[in-house]
């Protein structure tokens, strides 16, 4: 794909979503209307059917979320790439990345960290971790892949770039 064609696959995304975001600002708005716009049962598979309408064969994956965070900000997001070019990368690069995630002491820091807690102390307080020493390897790990960052002052936040992709991971569990 040229780079004019990506620049353009990418200009129709943005109006696609431009577009989902008028119409959702339309829906609570003030404006008055039957049915909401567009709820999910109306057309459950919008994204998928708007994903493929931008690809080609053999396809893509998509993630895109947009999330309030519970201990406050948002977050819009999303990442795709090619199945082609998914397939053909080397599936085992990404294993320290999720092994970090795969303890569920780390999990539930994560969650903590997004919803109420901001410091060593605020996880140490509930005792459900363990150690400040067992809390410092958690962070660590995480930290190391990727998954959190210091903020300063004591202080570590998820980063905005990993906050869709865990919530997408954690969905993809589910299902």
């Amino acid at each position: 794909m040229s780079t004019e064609d990506r620049v353009s696959a990418l200009e129709e995304r943005v109006a696609g979503l431009e577009d989902a975001l008028q119409q959702s600002e339309g829906a609570t708005s003030g404006t008055q209307s039957a049915a909401p716009a567009q709820s999910p049962d109306a057309d459950a598979f919008w994204a998928l059917e708007g994903l493929r309408a931008r690809t080609a064969d053999p396809g893509a994956v998509m993630m895109v979320g947009s999330v309030e965070i519970p201990a406050g900000g948002e977050v819009r997001w999303q990442m795709g790439a090619g199945a082609d070019e998914l397939f053909s990368s080397d599936f085992a690069d990404r294993a320290e990345s999720l092994s970090a995630l795969a303890h569920p002491a780390r999990l539930r820091i994560l969650q903590r960290l997004m919803t109420d807690a901001q410091t060593v102390q605020d996880l140490a307080g509930t005792g459900e971790f363990g150690t400040s020493g067992q809390i410092y390897h958690h962070l660590r790990q995480l930290t190391s892949a990727g998954w959190l960052r210091a903020a300063g002052g004591g202080r570590y936040e998820v980063p905005a770039a990993r906050v869709v992709p865990l919530l997408t991971i954690l969905l993809g569990v589910d299902r």
